[in-house]
């Protein structure tokens, strides 16, 4: 069984019966009193982020998870469908499951995080970057670049992004999805 010095980001933990990963985490060693772990844990399968704090020693239950690439194919009623790269089998993962499915873009190569022991899926890790073109925002007016204004604009995923005013209809943009914050303008 490991212990709080195990911790570090992305380790899987079972807390409180749930699966959590940990987000953040920092060692403190206060001038009083015993040293302890503080933590930003996510729980996998609601996707809430809380914060705890661990006594130092204290003994953690650590879950053996995996990571296997998986392609996205298609959406279905409240839903979507993936392929495995490797052995082409496809399984299908509710909403819930997926923090920013508003970007998924048919043939994105994703990462699923699978309970080792149990073979369930987890979670999904779409990559850092996505290129979409938008499909309807208001006109931009020529010379607009020296503010920091924002409007909204919907992409080709039907995800809906804030944009700088000079996007127009058409343009190819680089979201973070993460945040789902626009990055730049991708020219072509």
């Amino acid at each position: 069984m490991a212990t709080t010095s195990d911790i570090k980001n992305g380790l899987c933990i079972n807390f409180n019966g749930k699966i959590v990963s940990v987000v953040e985490f920092q060692h403190v060693k206060p001038g009083k009193g015993p040293a302890f772990v503080r933590t930003k844990l996510k729980n996998l399968e609601t996707g809430k982020v809380i914060d705890n704090t661990f006594s130092a020693g204290h003994k953690i239950d650590v879950v053996r998870v995996e990571r296997r690439q998986y392609q996205y194919l298609y959406p279905e009623g409240d839903g979507y469908h993936f392929m495995n790269t490797e052995t082409f089998e496809q399984i299908f993962l509710p909403k819930e499951s997926i923090d920013q499915g508003d970007f998924l873009q048919e043939g994105m190569n994703v990462e699923i995080l699978f309970h080792a022991e149990e073979e369930r899926p987890l979670t999904i890790d779409l990559p850092f970057h996505v290129v979409a073109e938008i499909t309807y925002t208001e006109p931009g007016v020529k010379g607009d670049t020296a503010t920091n204004t924002l409007k909204p604009a919907t992409i080709d995923t039907g995800a809906e992004v804030r944009v700088p005013l000079f996007c127009n209809i058409g343009d190819k943009i680089k979201i973070d999805t993460r945040t789902g914050n626009y990055m730049e303008r991708v020219k072509e």
